[in-house]
């Protein structure tokens, strides 16, 4: 199907789902156990209404923010999903070109399909953060993190929520294993052999008392992705990292935990604007968008619909998803009286308990 065809996010994941090889579209798709939290983070966000205010001066709107001082066009970033060769040649350049163009943040993946260096070398000045996931090899690590910060690398996402992989049944029946063309090109073999990767390549000993090992190998602001709780955002605070990111790894580790939209006014709650809060999870359309932001997230990111658009049309693809959830974010505060980011607050939003039965 053409691009000018696909409308939405939504005609994207149909045509994903249907092109894309079983195994593939699971490993992208599926969640944990009875992925209860996967239709969780999507049925959450749809339960939020929208309360516009009307009779306000709406004909020049301004979606640009900062996230840790850096200017992006639109407050939707994209998260790290791994391995974006198994949807389209050179997927994780496509990635980043097309974030380049939209001027968003892109974080590269630990379980990418590029080299740190080449996604500067196709987007030298673009916002690139990288996430890691925690091994037991610490001087792997200090390496890695060093040699992104050397490239400009602006920020390490560390995820935490990964102490043990969860069990992702879907995977599992269909007997999901890496294709030997894709390279993990962060890994060396001997890392790859030891790790049994990409399965065991994780830190089930990784505690707060690492945070400061990070800390002292890298200059580089800190983001902590997978915080759920208040609790765990106070301890992040306290341990001087710059931001928190809302995940349930896309419902992806343990099963019937809340949708990330649920537990983002907690997280907002505790740190008290001490740190940047960012939340991914469901975001399907601009108003998702909106509604993150209304209930004080910094920015979202995205990481399934990417993909989709990488499925469909590469570089090309990915751009289009962006740009529709952009247009869609403008559009949304159109109707809803606001010019700027900063105009997006909770007065906007009321759950659908709250709606008067008639």
């Amino acid at each position: 199907m053409a691009a000018d065809k696909m409308v939405c996010v939504q005609d994207y994941e149909d045509y994903a789902r249907k092109h894309l090889p079983k195994n593939v579209w699971d490993y992208f798709s599926s969640g944990a156990d009875d992925e209860l939290t996967v239709r969780e983070n999507i049925a959450a966000l749809q339960r939020l209404r929208l309360r516009p205010r009307l009779l306000r001066d709406v004909s020049a709107r301004d979606l640009t923010t900062t996230i840790l001082g850096e200017k992006v066009a639109m407050p939707i970033g994209i998260s790290p999903s791994g391995l974006h060769g198994l949807a389209w040649q050179d997927g994780c350049l496509c990635m980043m070109k097309a974030a380049a163009s939209m001027n968003v943040c892109m974080t590269l993946p630990t379980f990418a399909t590029s080299t740190p260096k080449e996604l500067v070398d196709v987007a030298p000045s673009a916002l690139k953060w990288f996430q890691l996931y925690v091994t037991p090899a610490r001087d792997f690590m200090k390496r890695l993190i060093q040699h992104v910060e050397r490239l400009g690398y602006k920020a390490v996402v560390i995820t935490i929520d990964v102490p043990v992989t969860g069990n992702r049944r879907t995977m599992s029946r269909h007997g999901f294993h890496v294709p030997p063309h894709i390279t993990v090109s962060n890994f060396g073999e001997e890392l790859k052999r030891k790790y049994r990767f990409p399965a065991d390549a994780t830190d089930p000993s990784l505690s707060w008392k690492d945070i400061a090992w990070f800390q002292s190998v890298t200059s580089m602001p800190i983001v902590l992705k997978g915080v759920m709780t208040s609790e765990d955002a106070e301890l992040a605070v306290q341990h001087g990292v710059q931001a928190v990111w809302v995940s349930n790894h896309g419902g992806r580790q343990l099963d019937s935990v809340p949708a990330t939209i649920e537990v983002l006014p907690e997280i907002v709650r505790a740190v008290r604007g001490r740190v940047e809060v960012y939340m991914d999870g469901g975001i399907r359309q601009g108003t998702d968008v909106m509604k993150a932001l209304a209930l004080g997230a910094r920015a979202v990111f995205v990481g399934r619909a990417p993909l989709w658009g990488l499925a469909h049309s590469g570089e090309q693809g990915v751009r289009h998803v962006l740009k529709i959830l952009k247009d869609e974010l403008s559009l949304a505060m159109a109707l809803s009286g606001c010019r700027e980011i900063k105009d997006i607050n909770r007065s906007l939003l009321q759950h659908e308990r709250e709606l008067p039965k008639l």
